[in-house]
């Protein structure tokens, strides 16, 4: 029975290490979403002039998972004009998904305060600005990335096998 309970701890410390691990790929994976997103916006909007609720509709469908129901948020908000402003419908749009990243936060209020405010160049020299926020924030993710994701699994192995001495 000890060595079964002794099992059960050191999984499940040690998965909590790689969840960790795998919760940071995850946020690298959609910076790089997002970094795509807002280039296939800037083109739409160069090319085509798309209205901001059609464009909104276009990113969720390039989009996935947490960024996807942001953008499909931010289309409807604009659709109902529940806010007076493309960035008050981004902040109501992020407020409604409850498990959207840190990372993600900033480049999108930015986004939000771009969006619908100022004329075509304007728009596009803001969607440039938000992709550099993105850039800076993916090179910061990626710093050491390696050794601190390998840290985070050790560690959580580390820990699980305390914890089965100390119970021991």
């Amino acid at each position: 029975m000890r060595w079964i309970g002794a099992m059960f701890i050191l999984i499940s410390c040690g998965g909590f290490g790689f969840s960790i691990a795998y919760n940071y790929r995850q946020r690298e994976r959609l910076l790089l979403q997002l970094l795509n997103t807002l280039e296939m916006m800037s083109s739409e909007l160069e090319y085509r002039l798309t209205p901001l609720p059609e464009l909104s509709r276009k990113a969720a469908k390039v989009c996935g998972g947490v960024l996807r129901d942001v953008f499909l948020n931010l289309a409807r908000e604009l659709e109902w004009q529940s806010e007076p402003d493309a960035g008050g419908c981004m902040r109501a749009a992020m407020e409604k998904c409850h498990d959207l990243p840190a990372c993600l936060r900033r480049p999108l209020r930015q986004l939000g305060q771009t969006l619908g405010c100022f004329d075509l160049p304007g728009q596009l020299q803001g969607l440039k600005s938000v992709q550099e926020i993105c850039r800076r924030e993916q090179a910061r993710l990626e710093q050491n990335r390696d050794a601190r994701l390998r840290s985070y699994q050790t560690l959580g192995l580390c820990a699980g096998a305390a914890l089965v001495i100390l119970f021991a």
